[in-house]
């Protein structure tokens, strides 16, 4: 029996007991008070009248005072049932009487699906994925009005509740993996539960304490992951190397060439220009071989692209010719702390991965404690300044909360307008407020988890992976004798020449008017796709 149905027979119980009481008691009032008395029957009548607020037939005027009190609070009781006491116990029941009653069990039809147990930000990603794939999934949920609203944006959803033993036993049969995503107890009972069911495909749990991840393996799980950390981790990962480990093969030009970050300065004259309107390589000697905006790196920049205020231009080339373009737009330090704003769990692993690579941190949070080195509120610019953020690498805010986050990110840059602002975000959706905020890098536990749990499930084939940039030599086949421009390289392949080895000697500040000769060999930088149209296009510089 549902809630609102016992409130509503409860109800029902104790409402003829109520007229009763209010009929013996107007009964005995005008017979004593008002020296006229009224039968059982017509002061039921009365107190029925009263309740409901339906007026009065012969009885309307009254003369004592406690019968005039008495009949006010009735009144007022009467006021409140229709105000108070329907909407709380009698509406509740009919909504969901009329409300489509949630499914207990997954389609019959429905064959091979991922079961993902308990919804939040955290599995959000992954079910947009497994919609992207092609591969069904249902919900599990617990929160009825929450398996509503996931029902009404068009998700698969299951109801019930795991302690009432209501996990249907089809629902698992049918599944090919589990995603655990409930309080780790609640994980832990589910993965005994499926095991002894008989279930033998994957089953993923998420934990929220590391110290679980053993016993929910020897519980059955196939693996556990901490979504938390593994965002504290690619926090640090944005902040620390985030060129150098897009960039592989840079070392084999024995440390000539140099990449670098650069933020376009509002005030810069590259503001608003396109890159060919720029012409950087012919100004600078450098190379843009990326683009941060918005949160994302986009390592294909043709020369149509705007180089808007605020963008993180990534370039390849010589110091001296990075240094020139740092003239132009303004680089990024790569001196100071990194200032790490909430030092709660994903603070505290973000500090500690720093720590490891040898990166210098300064800490704030609200609470003193081992390892907090400026204790105040993060949204104050007094602590900020005494943090030293103005001068920071970079600010990393690991708040918990996104409202917070959110604001404390744009007072950093109100205060710190050319600092990178990392931050962490709880849910997806909110990722897009951070960068109007100011923030450069915004990572969402759900973008984390989902990318994690997609890679488990689907492999590398269906995951929106990172770019990574390659750099290599190659024979100028279809270059040599003719100027780069006239190759129309990155236009046509999306690579870019960045540096042309002659004579054991390496040319760095390749401009586009230069003109590679045979024996030469030329460095290309690119994604894997964009060296592939490469050698599609000049097929003799395919490596043999």
């Amino acid at each position: 029996m549902s809630t609102s149905l016992r409130r509503v027979l409860l109800l029902v119980a104790a409402l003829p007991g109520v007229l009763v009481l209010l009929a013996c008691l107007y009964m005995l009032g005008m017979e004593h008070l008002e020296h006229s008395p009224r039968t059982f029957a017509a002061s039921f009548v009365w107190a029925a009248e009263t309740l409901t607020s339906t007026g009065y037939g012969g009885d309307s005027h009254w003369h004592h005072p406690a019968m005039i009190t008495l009949v006010v609070m009735v009144q007022f009781l009467g006021m409140s049932m229709a105000f108070l006491v329907f909407p709380l116990l009698v509406m509740p029941y009919f909504e969901q009487r009329f409300e489509g009653r949630l499914p207990r069990a997954a389609p019959a039809k429905l064959r091979d699906y991922v079961l993902v147990y308990r919804w939040s930000p955290a599995v959000e990603s992954l079910l947009d994925e497994l919609q992207r794939a092609k591969v069904p999934a249902v919900v599990h949920e617990e929160d009825e009005p929450l398996a509503r609203r996931l029902r009404e944006r068009g998700r698969t959803v299951v109801y019930g509740n795991l302690e009432d033993d209501d996990l249907d036993p089809a629902l698992l049969a049918r599944a090919r993996a589990i995603i655990a995503n409930g309080s780790d107890p609640a994980n832990g009972a589910l993965v005994l539960l499926a095991r002894q069911r008989g279930f033998s495909g994957e089953i993923i749990a998420l934990v929220d304490e590391p110290l679980h991840r053993r016993p929910m393996m020897l519980q059955g799980a196939t693996a556990v992951y901490t979504p938390r950390h593994v965002q504290a981790a690619a926090l640090a990962g944005l902040a620390h190397g985030r060129v150098a480990s897009r960039l592989t093969g840079i070392q084999h030009l024995g440390g000539k060439l140099k990449t670098g970050e650069l933020r376009v300065h509002r005030d810069s004259a590259l503001a608003g220009q396109t890159i060919a309107e720029a012409d950087i390589r012919r100004r600078t000697g450098a190379t843009i071989i990326g683009q941060w905006r918005g949160g994302e790196f986009n390592a294909r920049v043709p020369g149509s692209t705007v180089i808007e205020p605020g963008a993180i231009l990534v370039a390849v080339g010589s110091e001296e010719a990075l240094g020139r373009l740092g003239e132009l737009a303004k680089p990024l330090s790569v001196q100071g702390p990194f200032v790490v704003l909430g030092y709660g769990e994903v603070g505290r692993k973000v500090v500690e991965f720093l720590r490891d690579a040898g990166e210098p941190t300064v800490v704030i949070d609200r609470e003193p404690g081992d390892g907090v080195d400026v204790v105040g509120d993060a949204l104050d610019p007094a602590v900020l300044r005494e943090a030293g953020v103005t001068k920071a690498r970079a600010a990393i805010l690991s708040v918990a909360d996104d409202s917070t986050n959110l604001f404390t990110t744009a007072v950093v840059r109100d205060l710190a307008p050319e600092i990178p602002i990392i931050a962490r975000v709880a849910r997806v959706d909110h990722v897009e407020r951070f960068h109007r905020a100011g923030a450069d890098f915004a990572l969402s536990l759900g973008e984390v988890a989902g990318e994690i749990l997609a890679h488990k499930l689907l492999g590398d084939e269906w995951i929106s992976l990172e770019t990574r940039l390659k750099l290599v030599g190659v024979e100028p086949a279809g270059l040599a004798g003719r100027k780069l421009r006239e190759s129309s390289v990155g236009a046509k392949t999306g690579c870019s020449v960045v540096a042309v080895e002659r004579d054991e000697e390496v040319i760095v500040d390749v401009s586009e008017d230069f003109v590679p000769k045979a024996g030469d060999r030329v460095y290309l930088c690119g994604t894997e796709d964009a060296l592939e149209r490469y050698f599609e296009r000049f097929p003799g510089a395919r490596p043999g």
